[in-house]
């Protein structure tokens, strides 16, 4: 499993991809949080990164599926899933290394952002004055809400050979969870269901995290959303033996 995950990664960041990948996710959170107006802190009036959190997830939507629709679909197209099939690895190896791998990528990604926390430590009309349980909590859940996207990425990617299905299927997906429950659950003919369906959805877990509250019911979910994906990965790896 492990060498896979440093395959992946390594293979990654041998690419030009892999910078103008994290560049984009960059300079568009930037434009957000600085210059954009609407969202900018400058005109805030107060130091907060609550924009930069809020437009991170539909980023995400776009950014983890073009960094997963390659991880197992070219595998099938040329060829190389044959050749890992026949080392000793089982598809929980392969399932396991190649998420870890993307996780991995993410978080790296995550971690230049954090300029944005130092600068806006430092803006404060009082130095300091940042509400860091909610960013740290913030950023934990950026981190969930990534792992959620990266099994979605990667049960598109083993439907098939092409890479543009698997990137266009896991943005629809990544969108139907993020935010299409909570869409559903205000159609009046489902009012009754309003509340179930909005927790079935990421982001009412990925919210509540968000304001710096660590529940175990929001840690479980994304647990148990990332492990159903990945076991559909897993049974779709399978299938080749069927």
């Amino acid at each position: 499993m492990l060498a896979i995950l440093f395959k992946e990664i390594s293979g990654f960041f041998s690419s030009l991809v892999a910078y103008i990948t994290i560049a984009a996710f960059l300079i568009v959170t930037g434009l957000f949080l600085w210059v954009f107006p609407e969202s900018s802190i400058l005109e805030y009036g107060y130091a907060g990164l609550e924009s930069f959190f809020n437009i991170a997830p539909f980023i995400f939507m776009f950014l983890i599926p073009a960094i997963t629709m390659r991880s197992l679909a070219e595998e099938q197209k040329d060829g190389t899933f044959e050749l890992l099939a026949t080392r000793p690895l089982t598809d929980w190896d392969i399932v396991f290394g190649k998420f870890g791998a993307a996780l991995v990528i993410v978080v790296l990604t995550l971690f230049p952002t954090l300029i944005y926390y130092f600068t806006v430590y430092q803006l404060g009309v009082v130095k300091g004055n940042v509400d860091t349980g909610a960013v740290i909590g913030s950023y934990i859940g950026l981190v969930l809400l990534g792992s959620a996207f990266v099994s979605l990425g990667l049960f598109a990617s083993s439907f098939g050979k092409n890479q543009i299905i698997a990137f266009t299927l896991a943005v629809f997906l990544c969108f139907l969870f993020f935010s299409g429950f909570d869409s559903f659950s205000q159609l009046d003919s489902l009012q009754k269901f309003s509340s179930y369906l909005s927790g079935l959805g990421i982001n009412q877990h990925y919210q509540s995290i968000s304001r710096g509250v660590l529940d175990t019911r929001d840690l479980t979910y994304f647990l148990s959303f990332c492990f159903s994906f990945l076991l559909l990965t897993k049974t779709m790896l399978g299938a080749r033996k069927w």
